[in-house]
């Protein structure tokens, strides 16, 4: 799953560090997930879109989506 965590973050001139604070978890935790190295909870996803102003349909996506006709 990819996301766009980075490119928002920037946008809105937040660092790693910022965003994992107000979350309440690790910095290397924002790294894994715009890393596409970790893919968060419901709950962690969510509460990222909240931060970043948008939704999490927008935030995160598949890298080859599959239709399921």
């Amino acid at each position: 799953m990819k996301n766009k965590i980075k490119t928002l973050r920037k946008e809105l001139k937040l660092r790693q560090e910022d965003i994992a604070n107000q979350l309440d978890v690790t910095r290397q935790t924002i790294i894994a997930i715009e890393n596409d190295k970790y893919n968060p909870s419901l709950e962690l996803a969510m509460k990222l879109a909240r931060l970043l102003n948008t939704t999490v349909e927008e935030l995160f996506f598949l890298d080859n989506p599959t239709t399921t006709d």
